[in-house]
């Protein structure tokens, strides 16, 4: 993004694949479908404006909702799925990190949940997030 002559609300197949957190071939198949817009630049290569973008980031996020999973509802809307990594024990708390996709997530709980939970490096977990202060950067 913010290439010259490009605008920064367009992106091409691999960038809006990343945000997703889907390959370029999935990304790729969902335009060829017409699930998402997609328009040509001046060389021919396939760009999604960011509007038509955040509207199909909004439906598949309404996809995979907790009714689907078969989980009660939540009001907690962000759940990164990943792999336990590492486990810390203190005395009273456990620091607790997953990998979800890209991003790496680090937790402190306490010990009894960390154990009750038996996380350990290998288990499969998802970080639920429920907070009132979320700091975002523009990239």
């Amino acid at each position: 993004m913010g290439q010259q002559g490009r605008s920064v609300n367009n992106y091409r197949i691999g960038e809006a694949a990343a945000m997703l957190g889907v390959s370029s071939d999935t990304m790729r198949r969902w335009v060829d479908a017409g699930r998402v817009a997609a328009e040509r630049d001046e060389q021919g290569h396939r760009i999604i404006p960011g509007e038509p973008l955040a509207a199909f980031a909004r439906e598949l996020a309404r996809a995979g909702a907790a009714e689907a999973e078969g989980r009660p509802p939540s009001s907690a809307r962000n759940r990164f799925p990943g792999i336990v990594t590492q486990v810390v024990l203190g005395d009273v708390a456990a620091q607790v990190e997953i990998q979800a996709g890209p991003f790496r997530v680090v937790s402190l709980i306490s010990r009894d949940s960390a154990e009750e939970l038996e996380l350990v490096p290998g288990a499969p977990a998802t970080a639920v997030i429920k907070s009132t202060n979320v700091m975002i950067e523009r990239s």
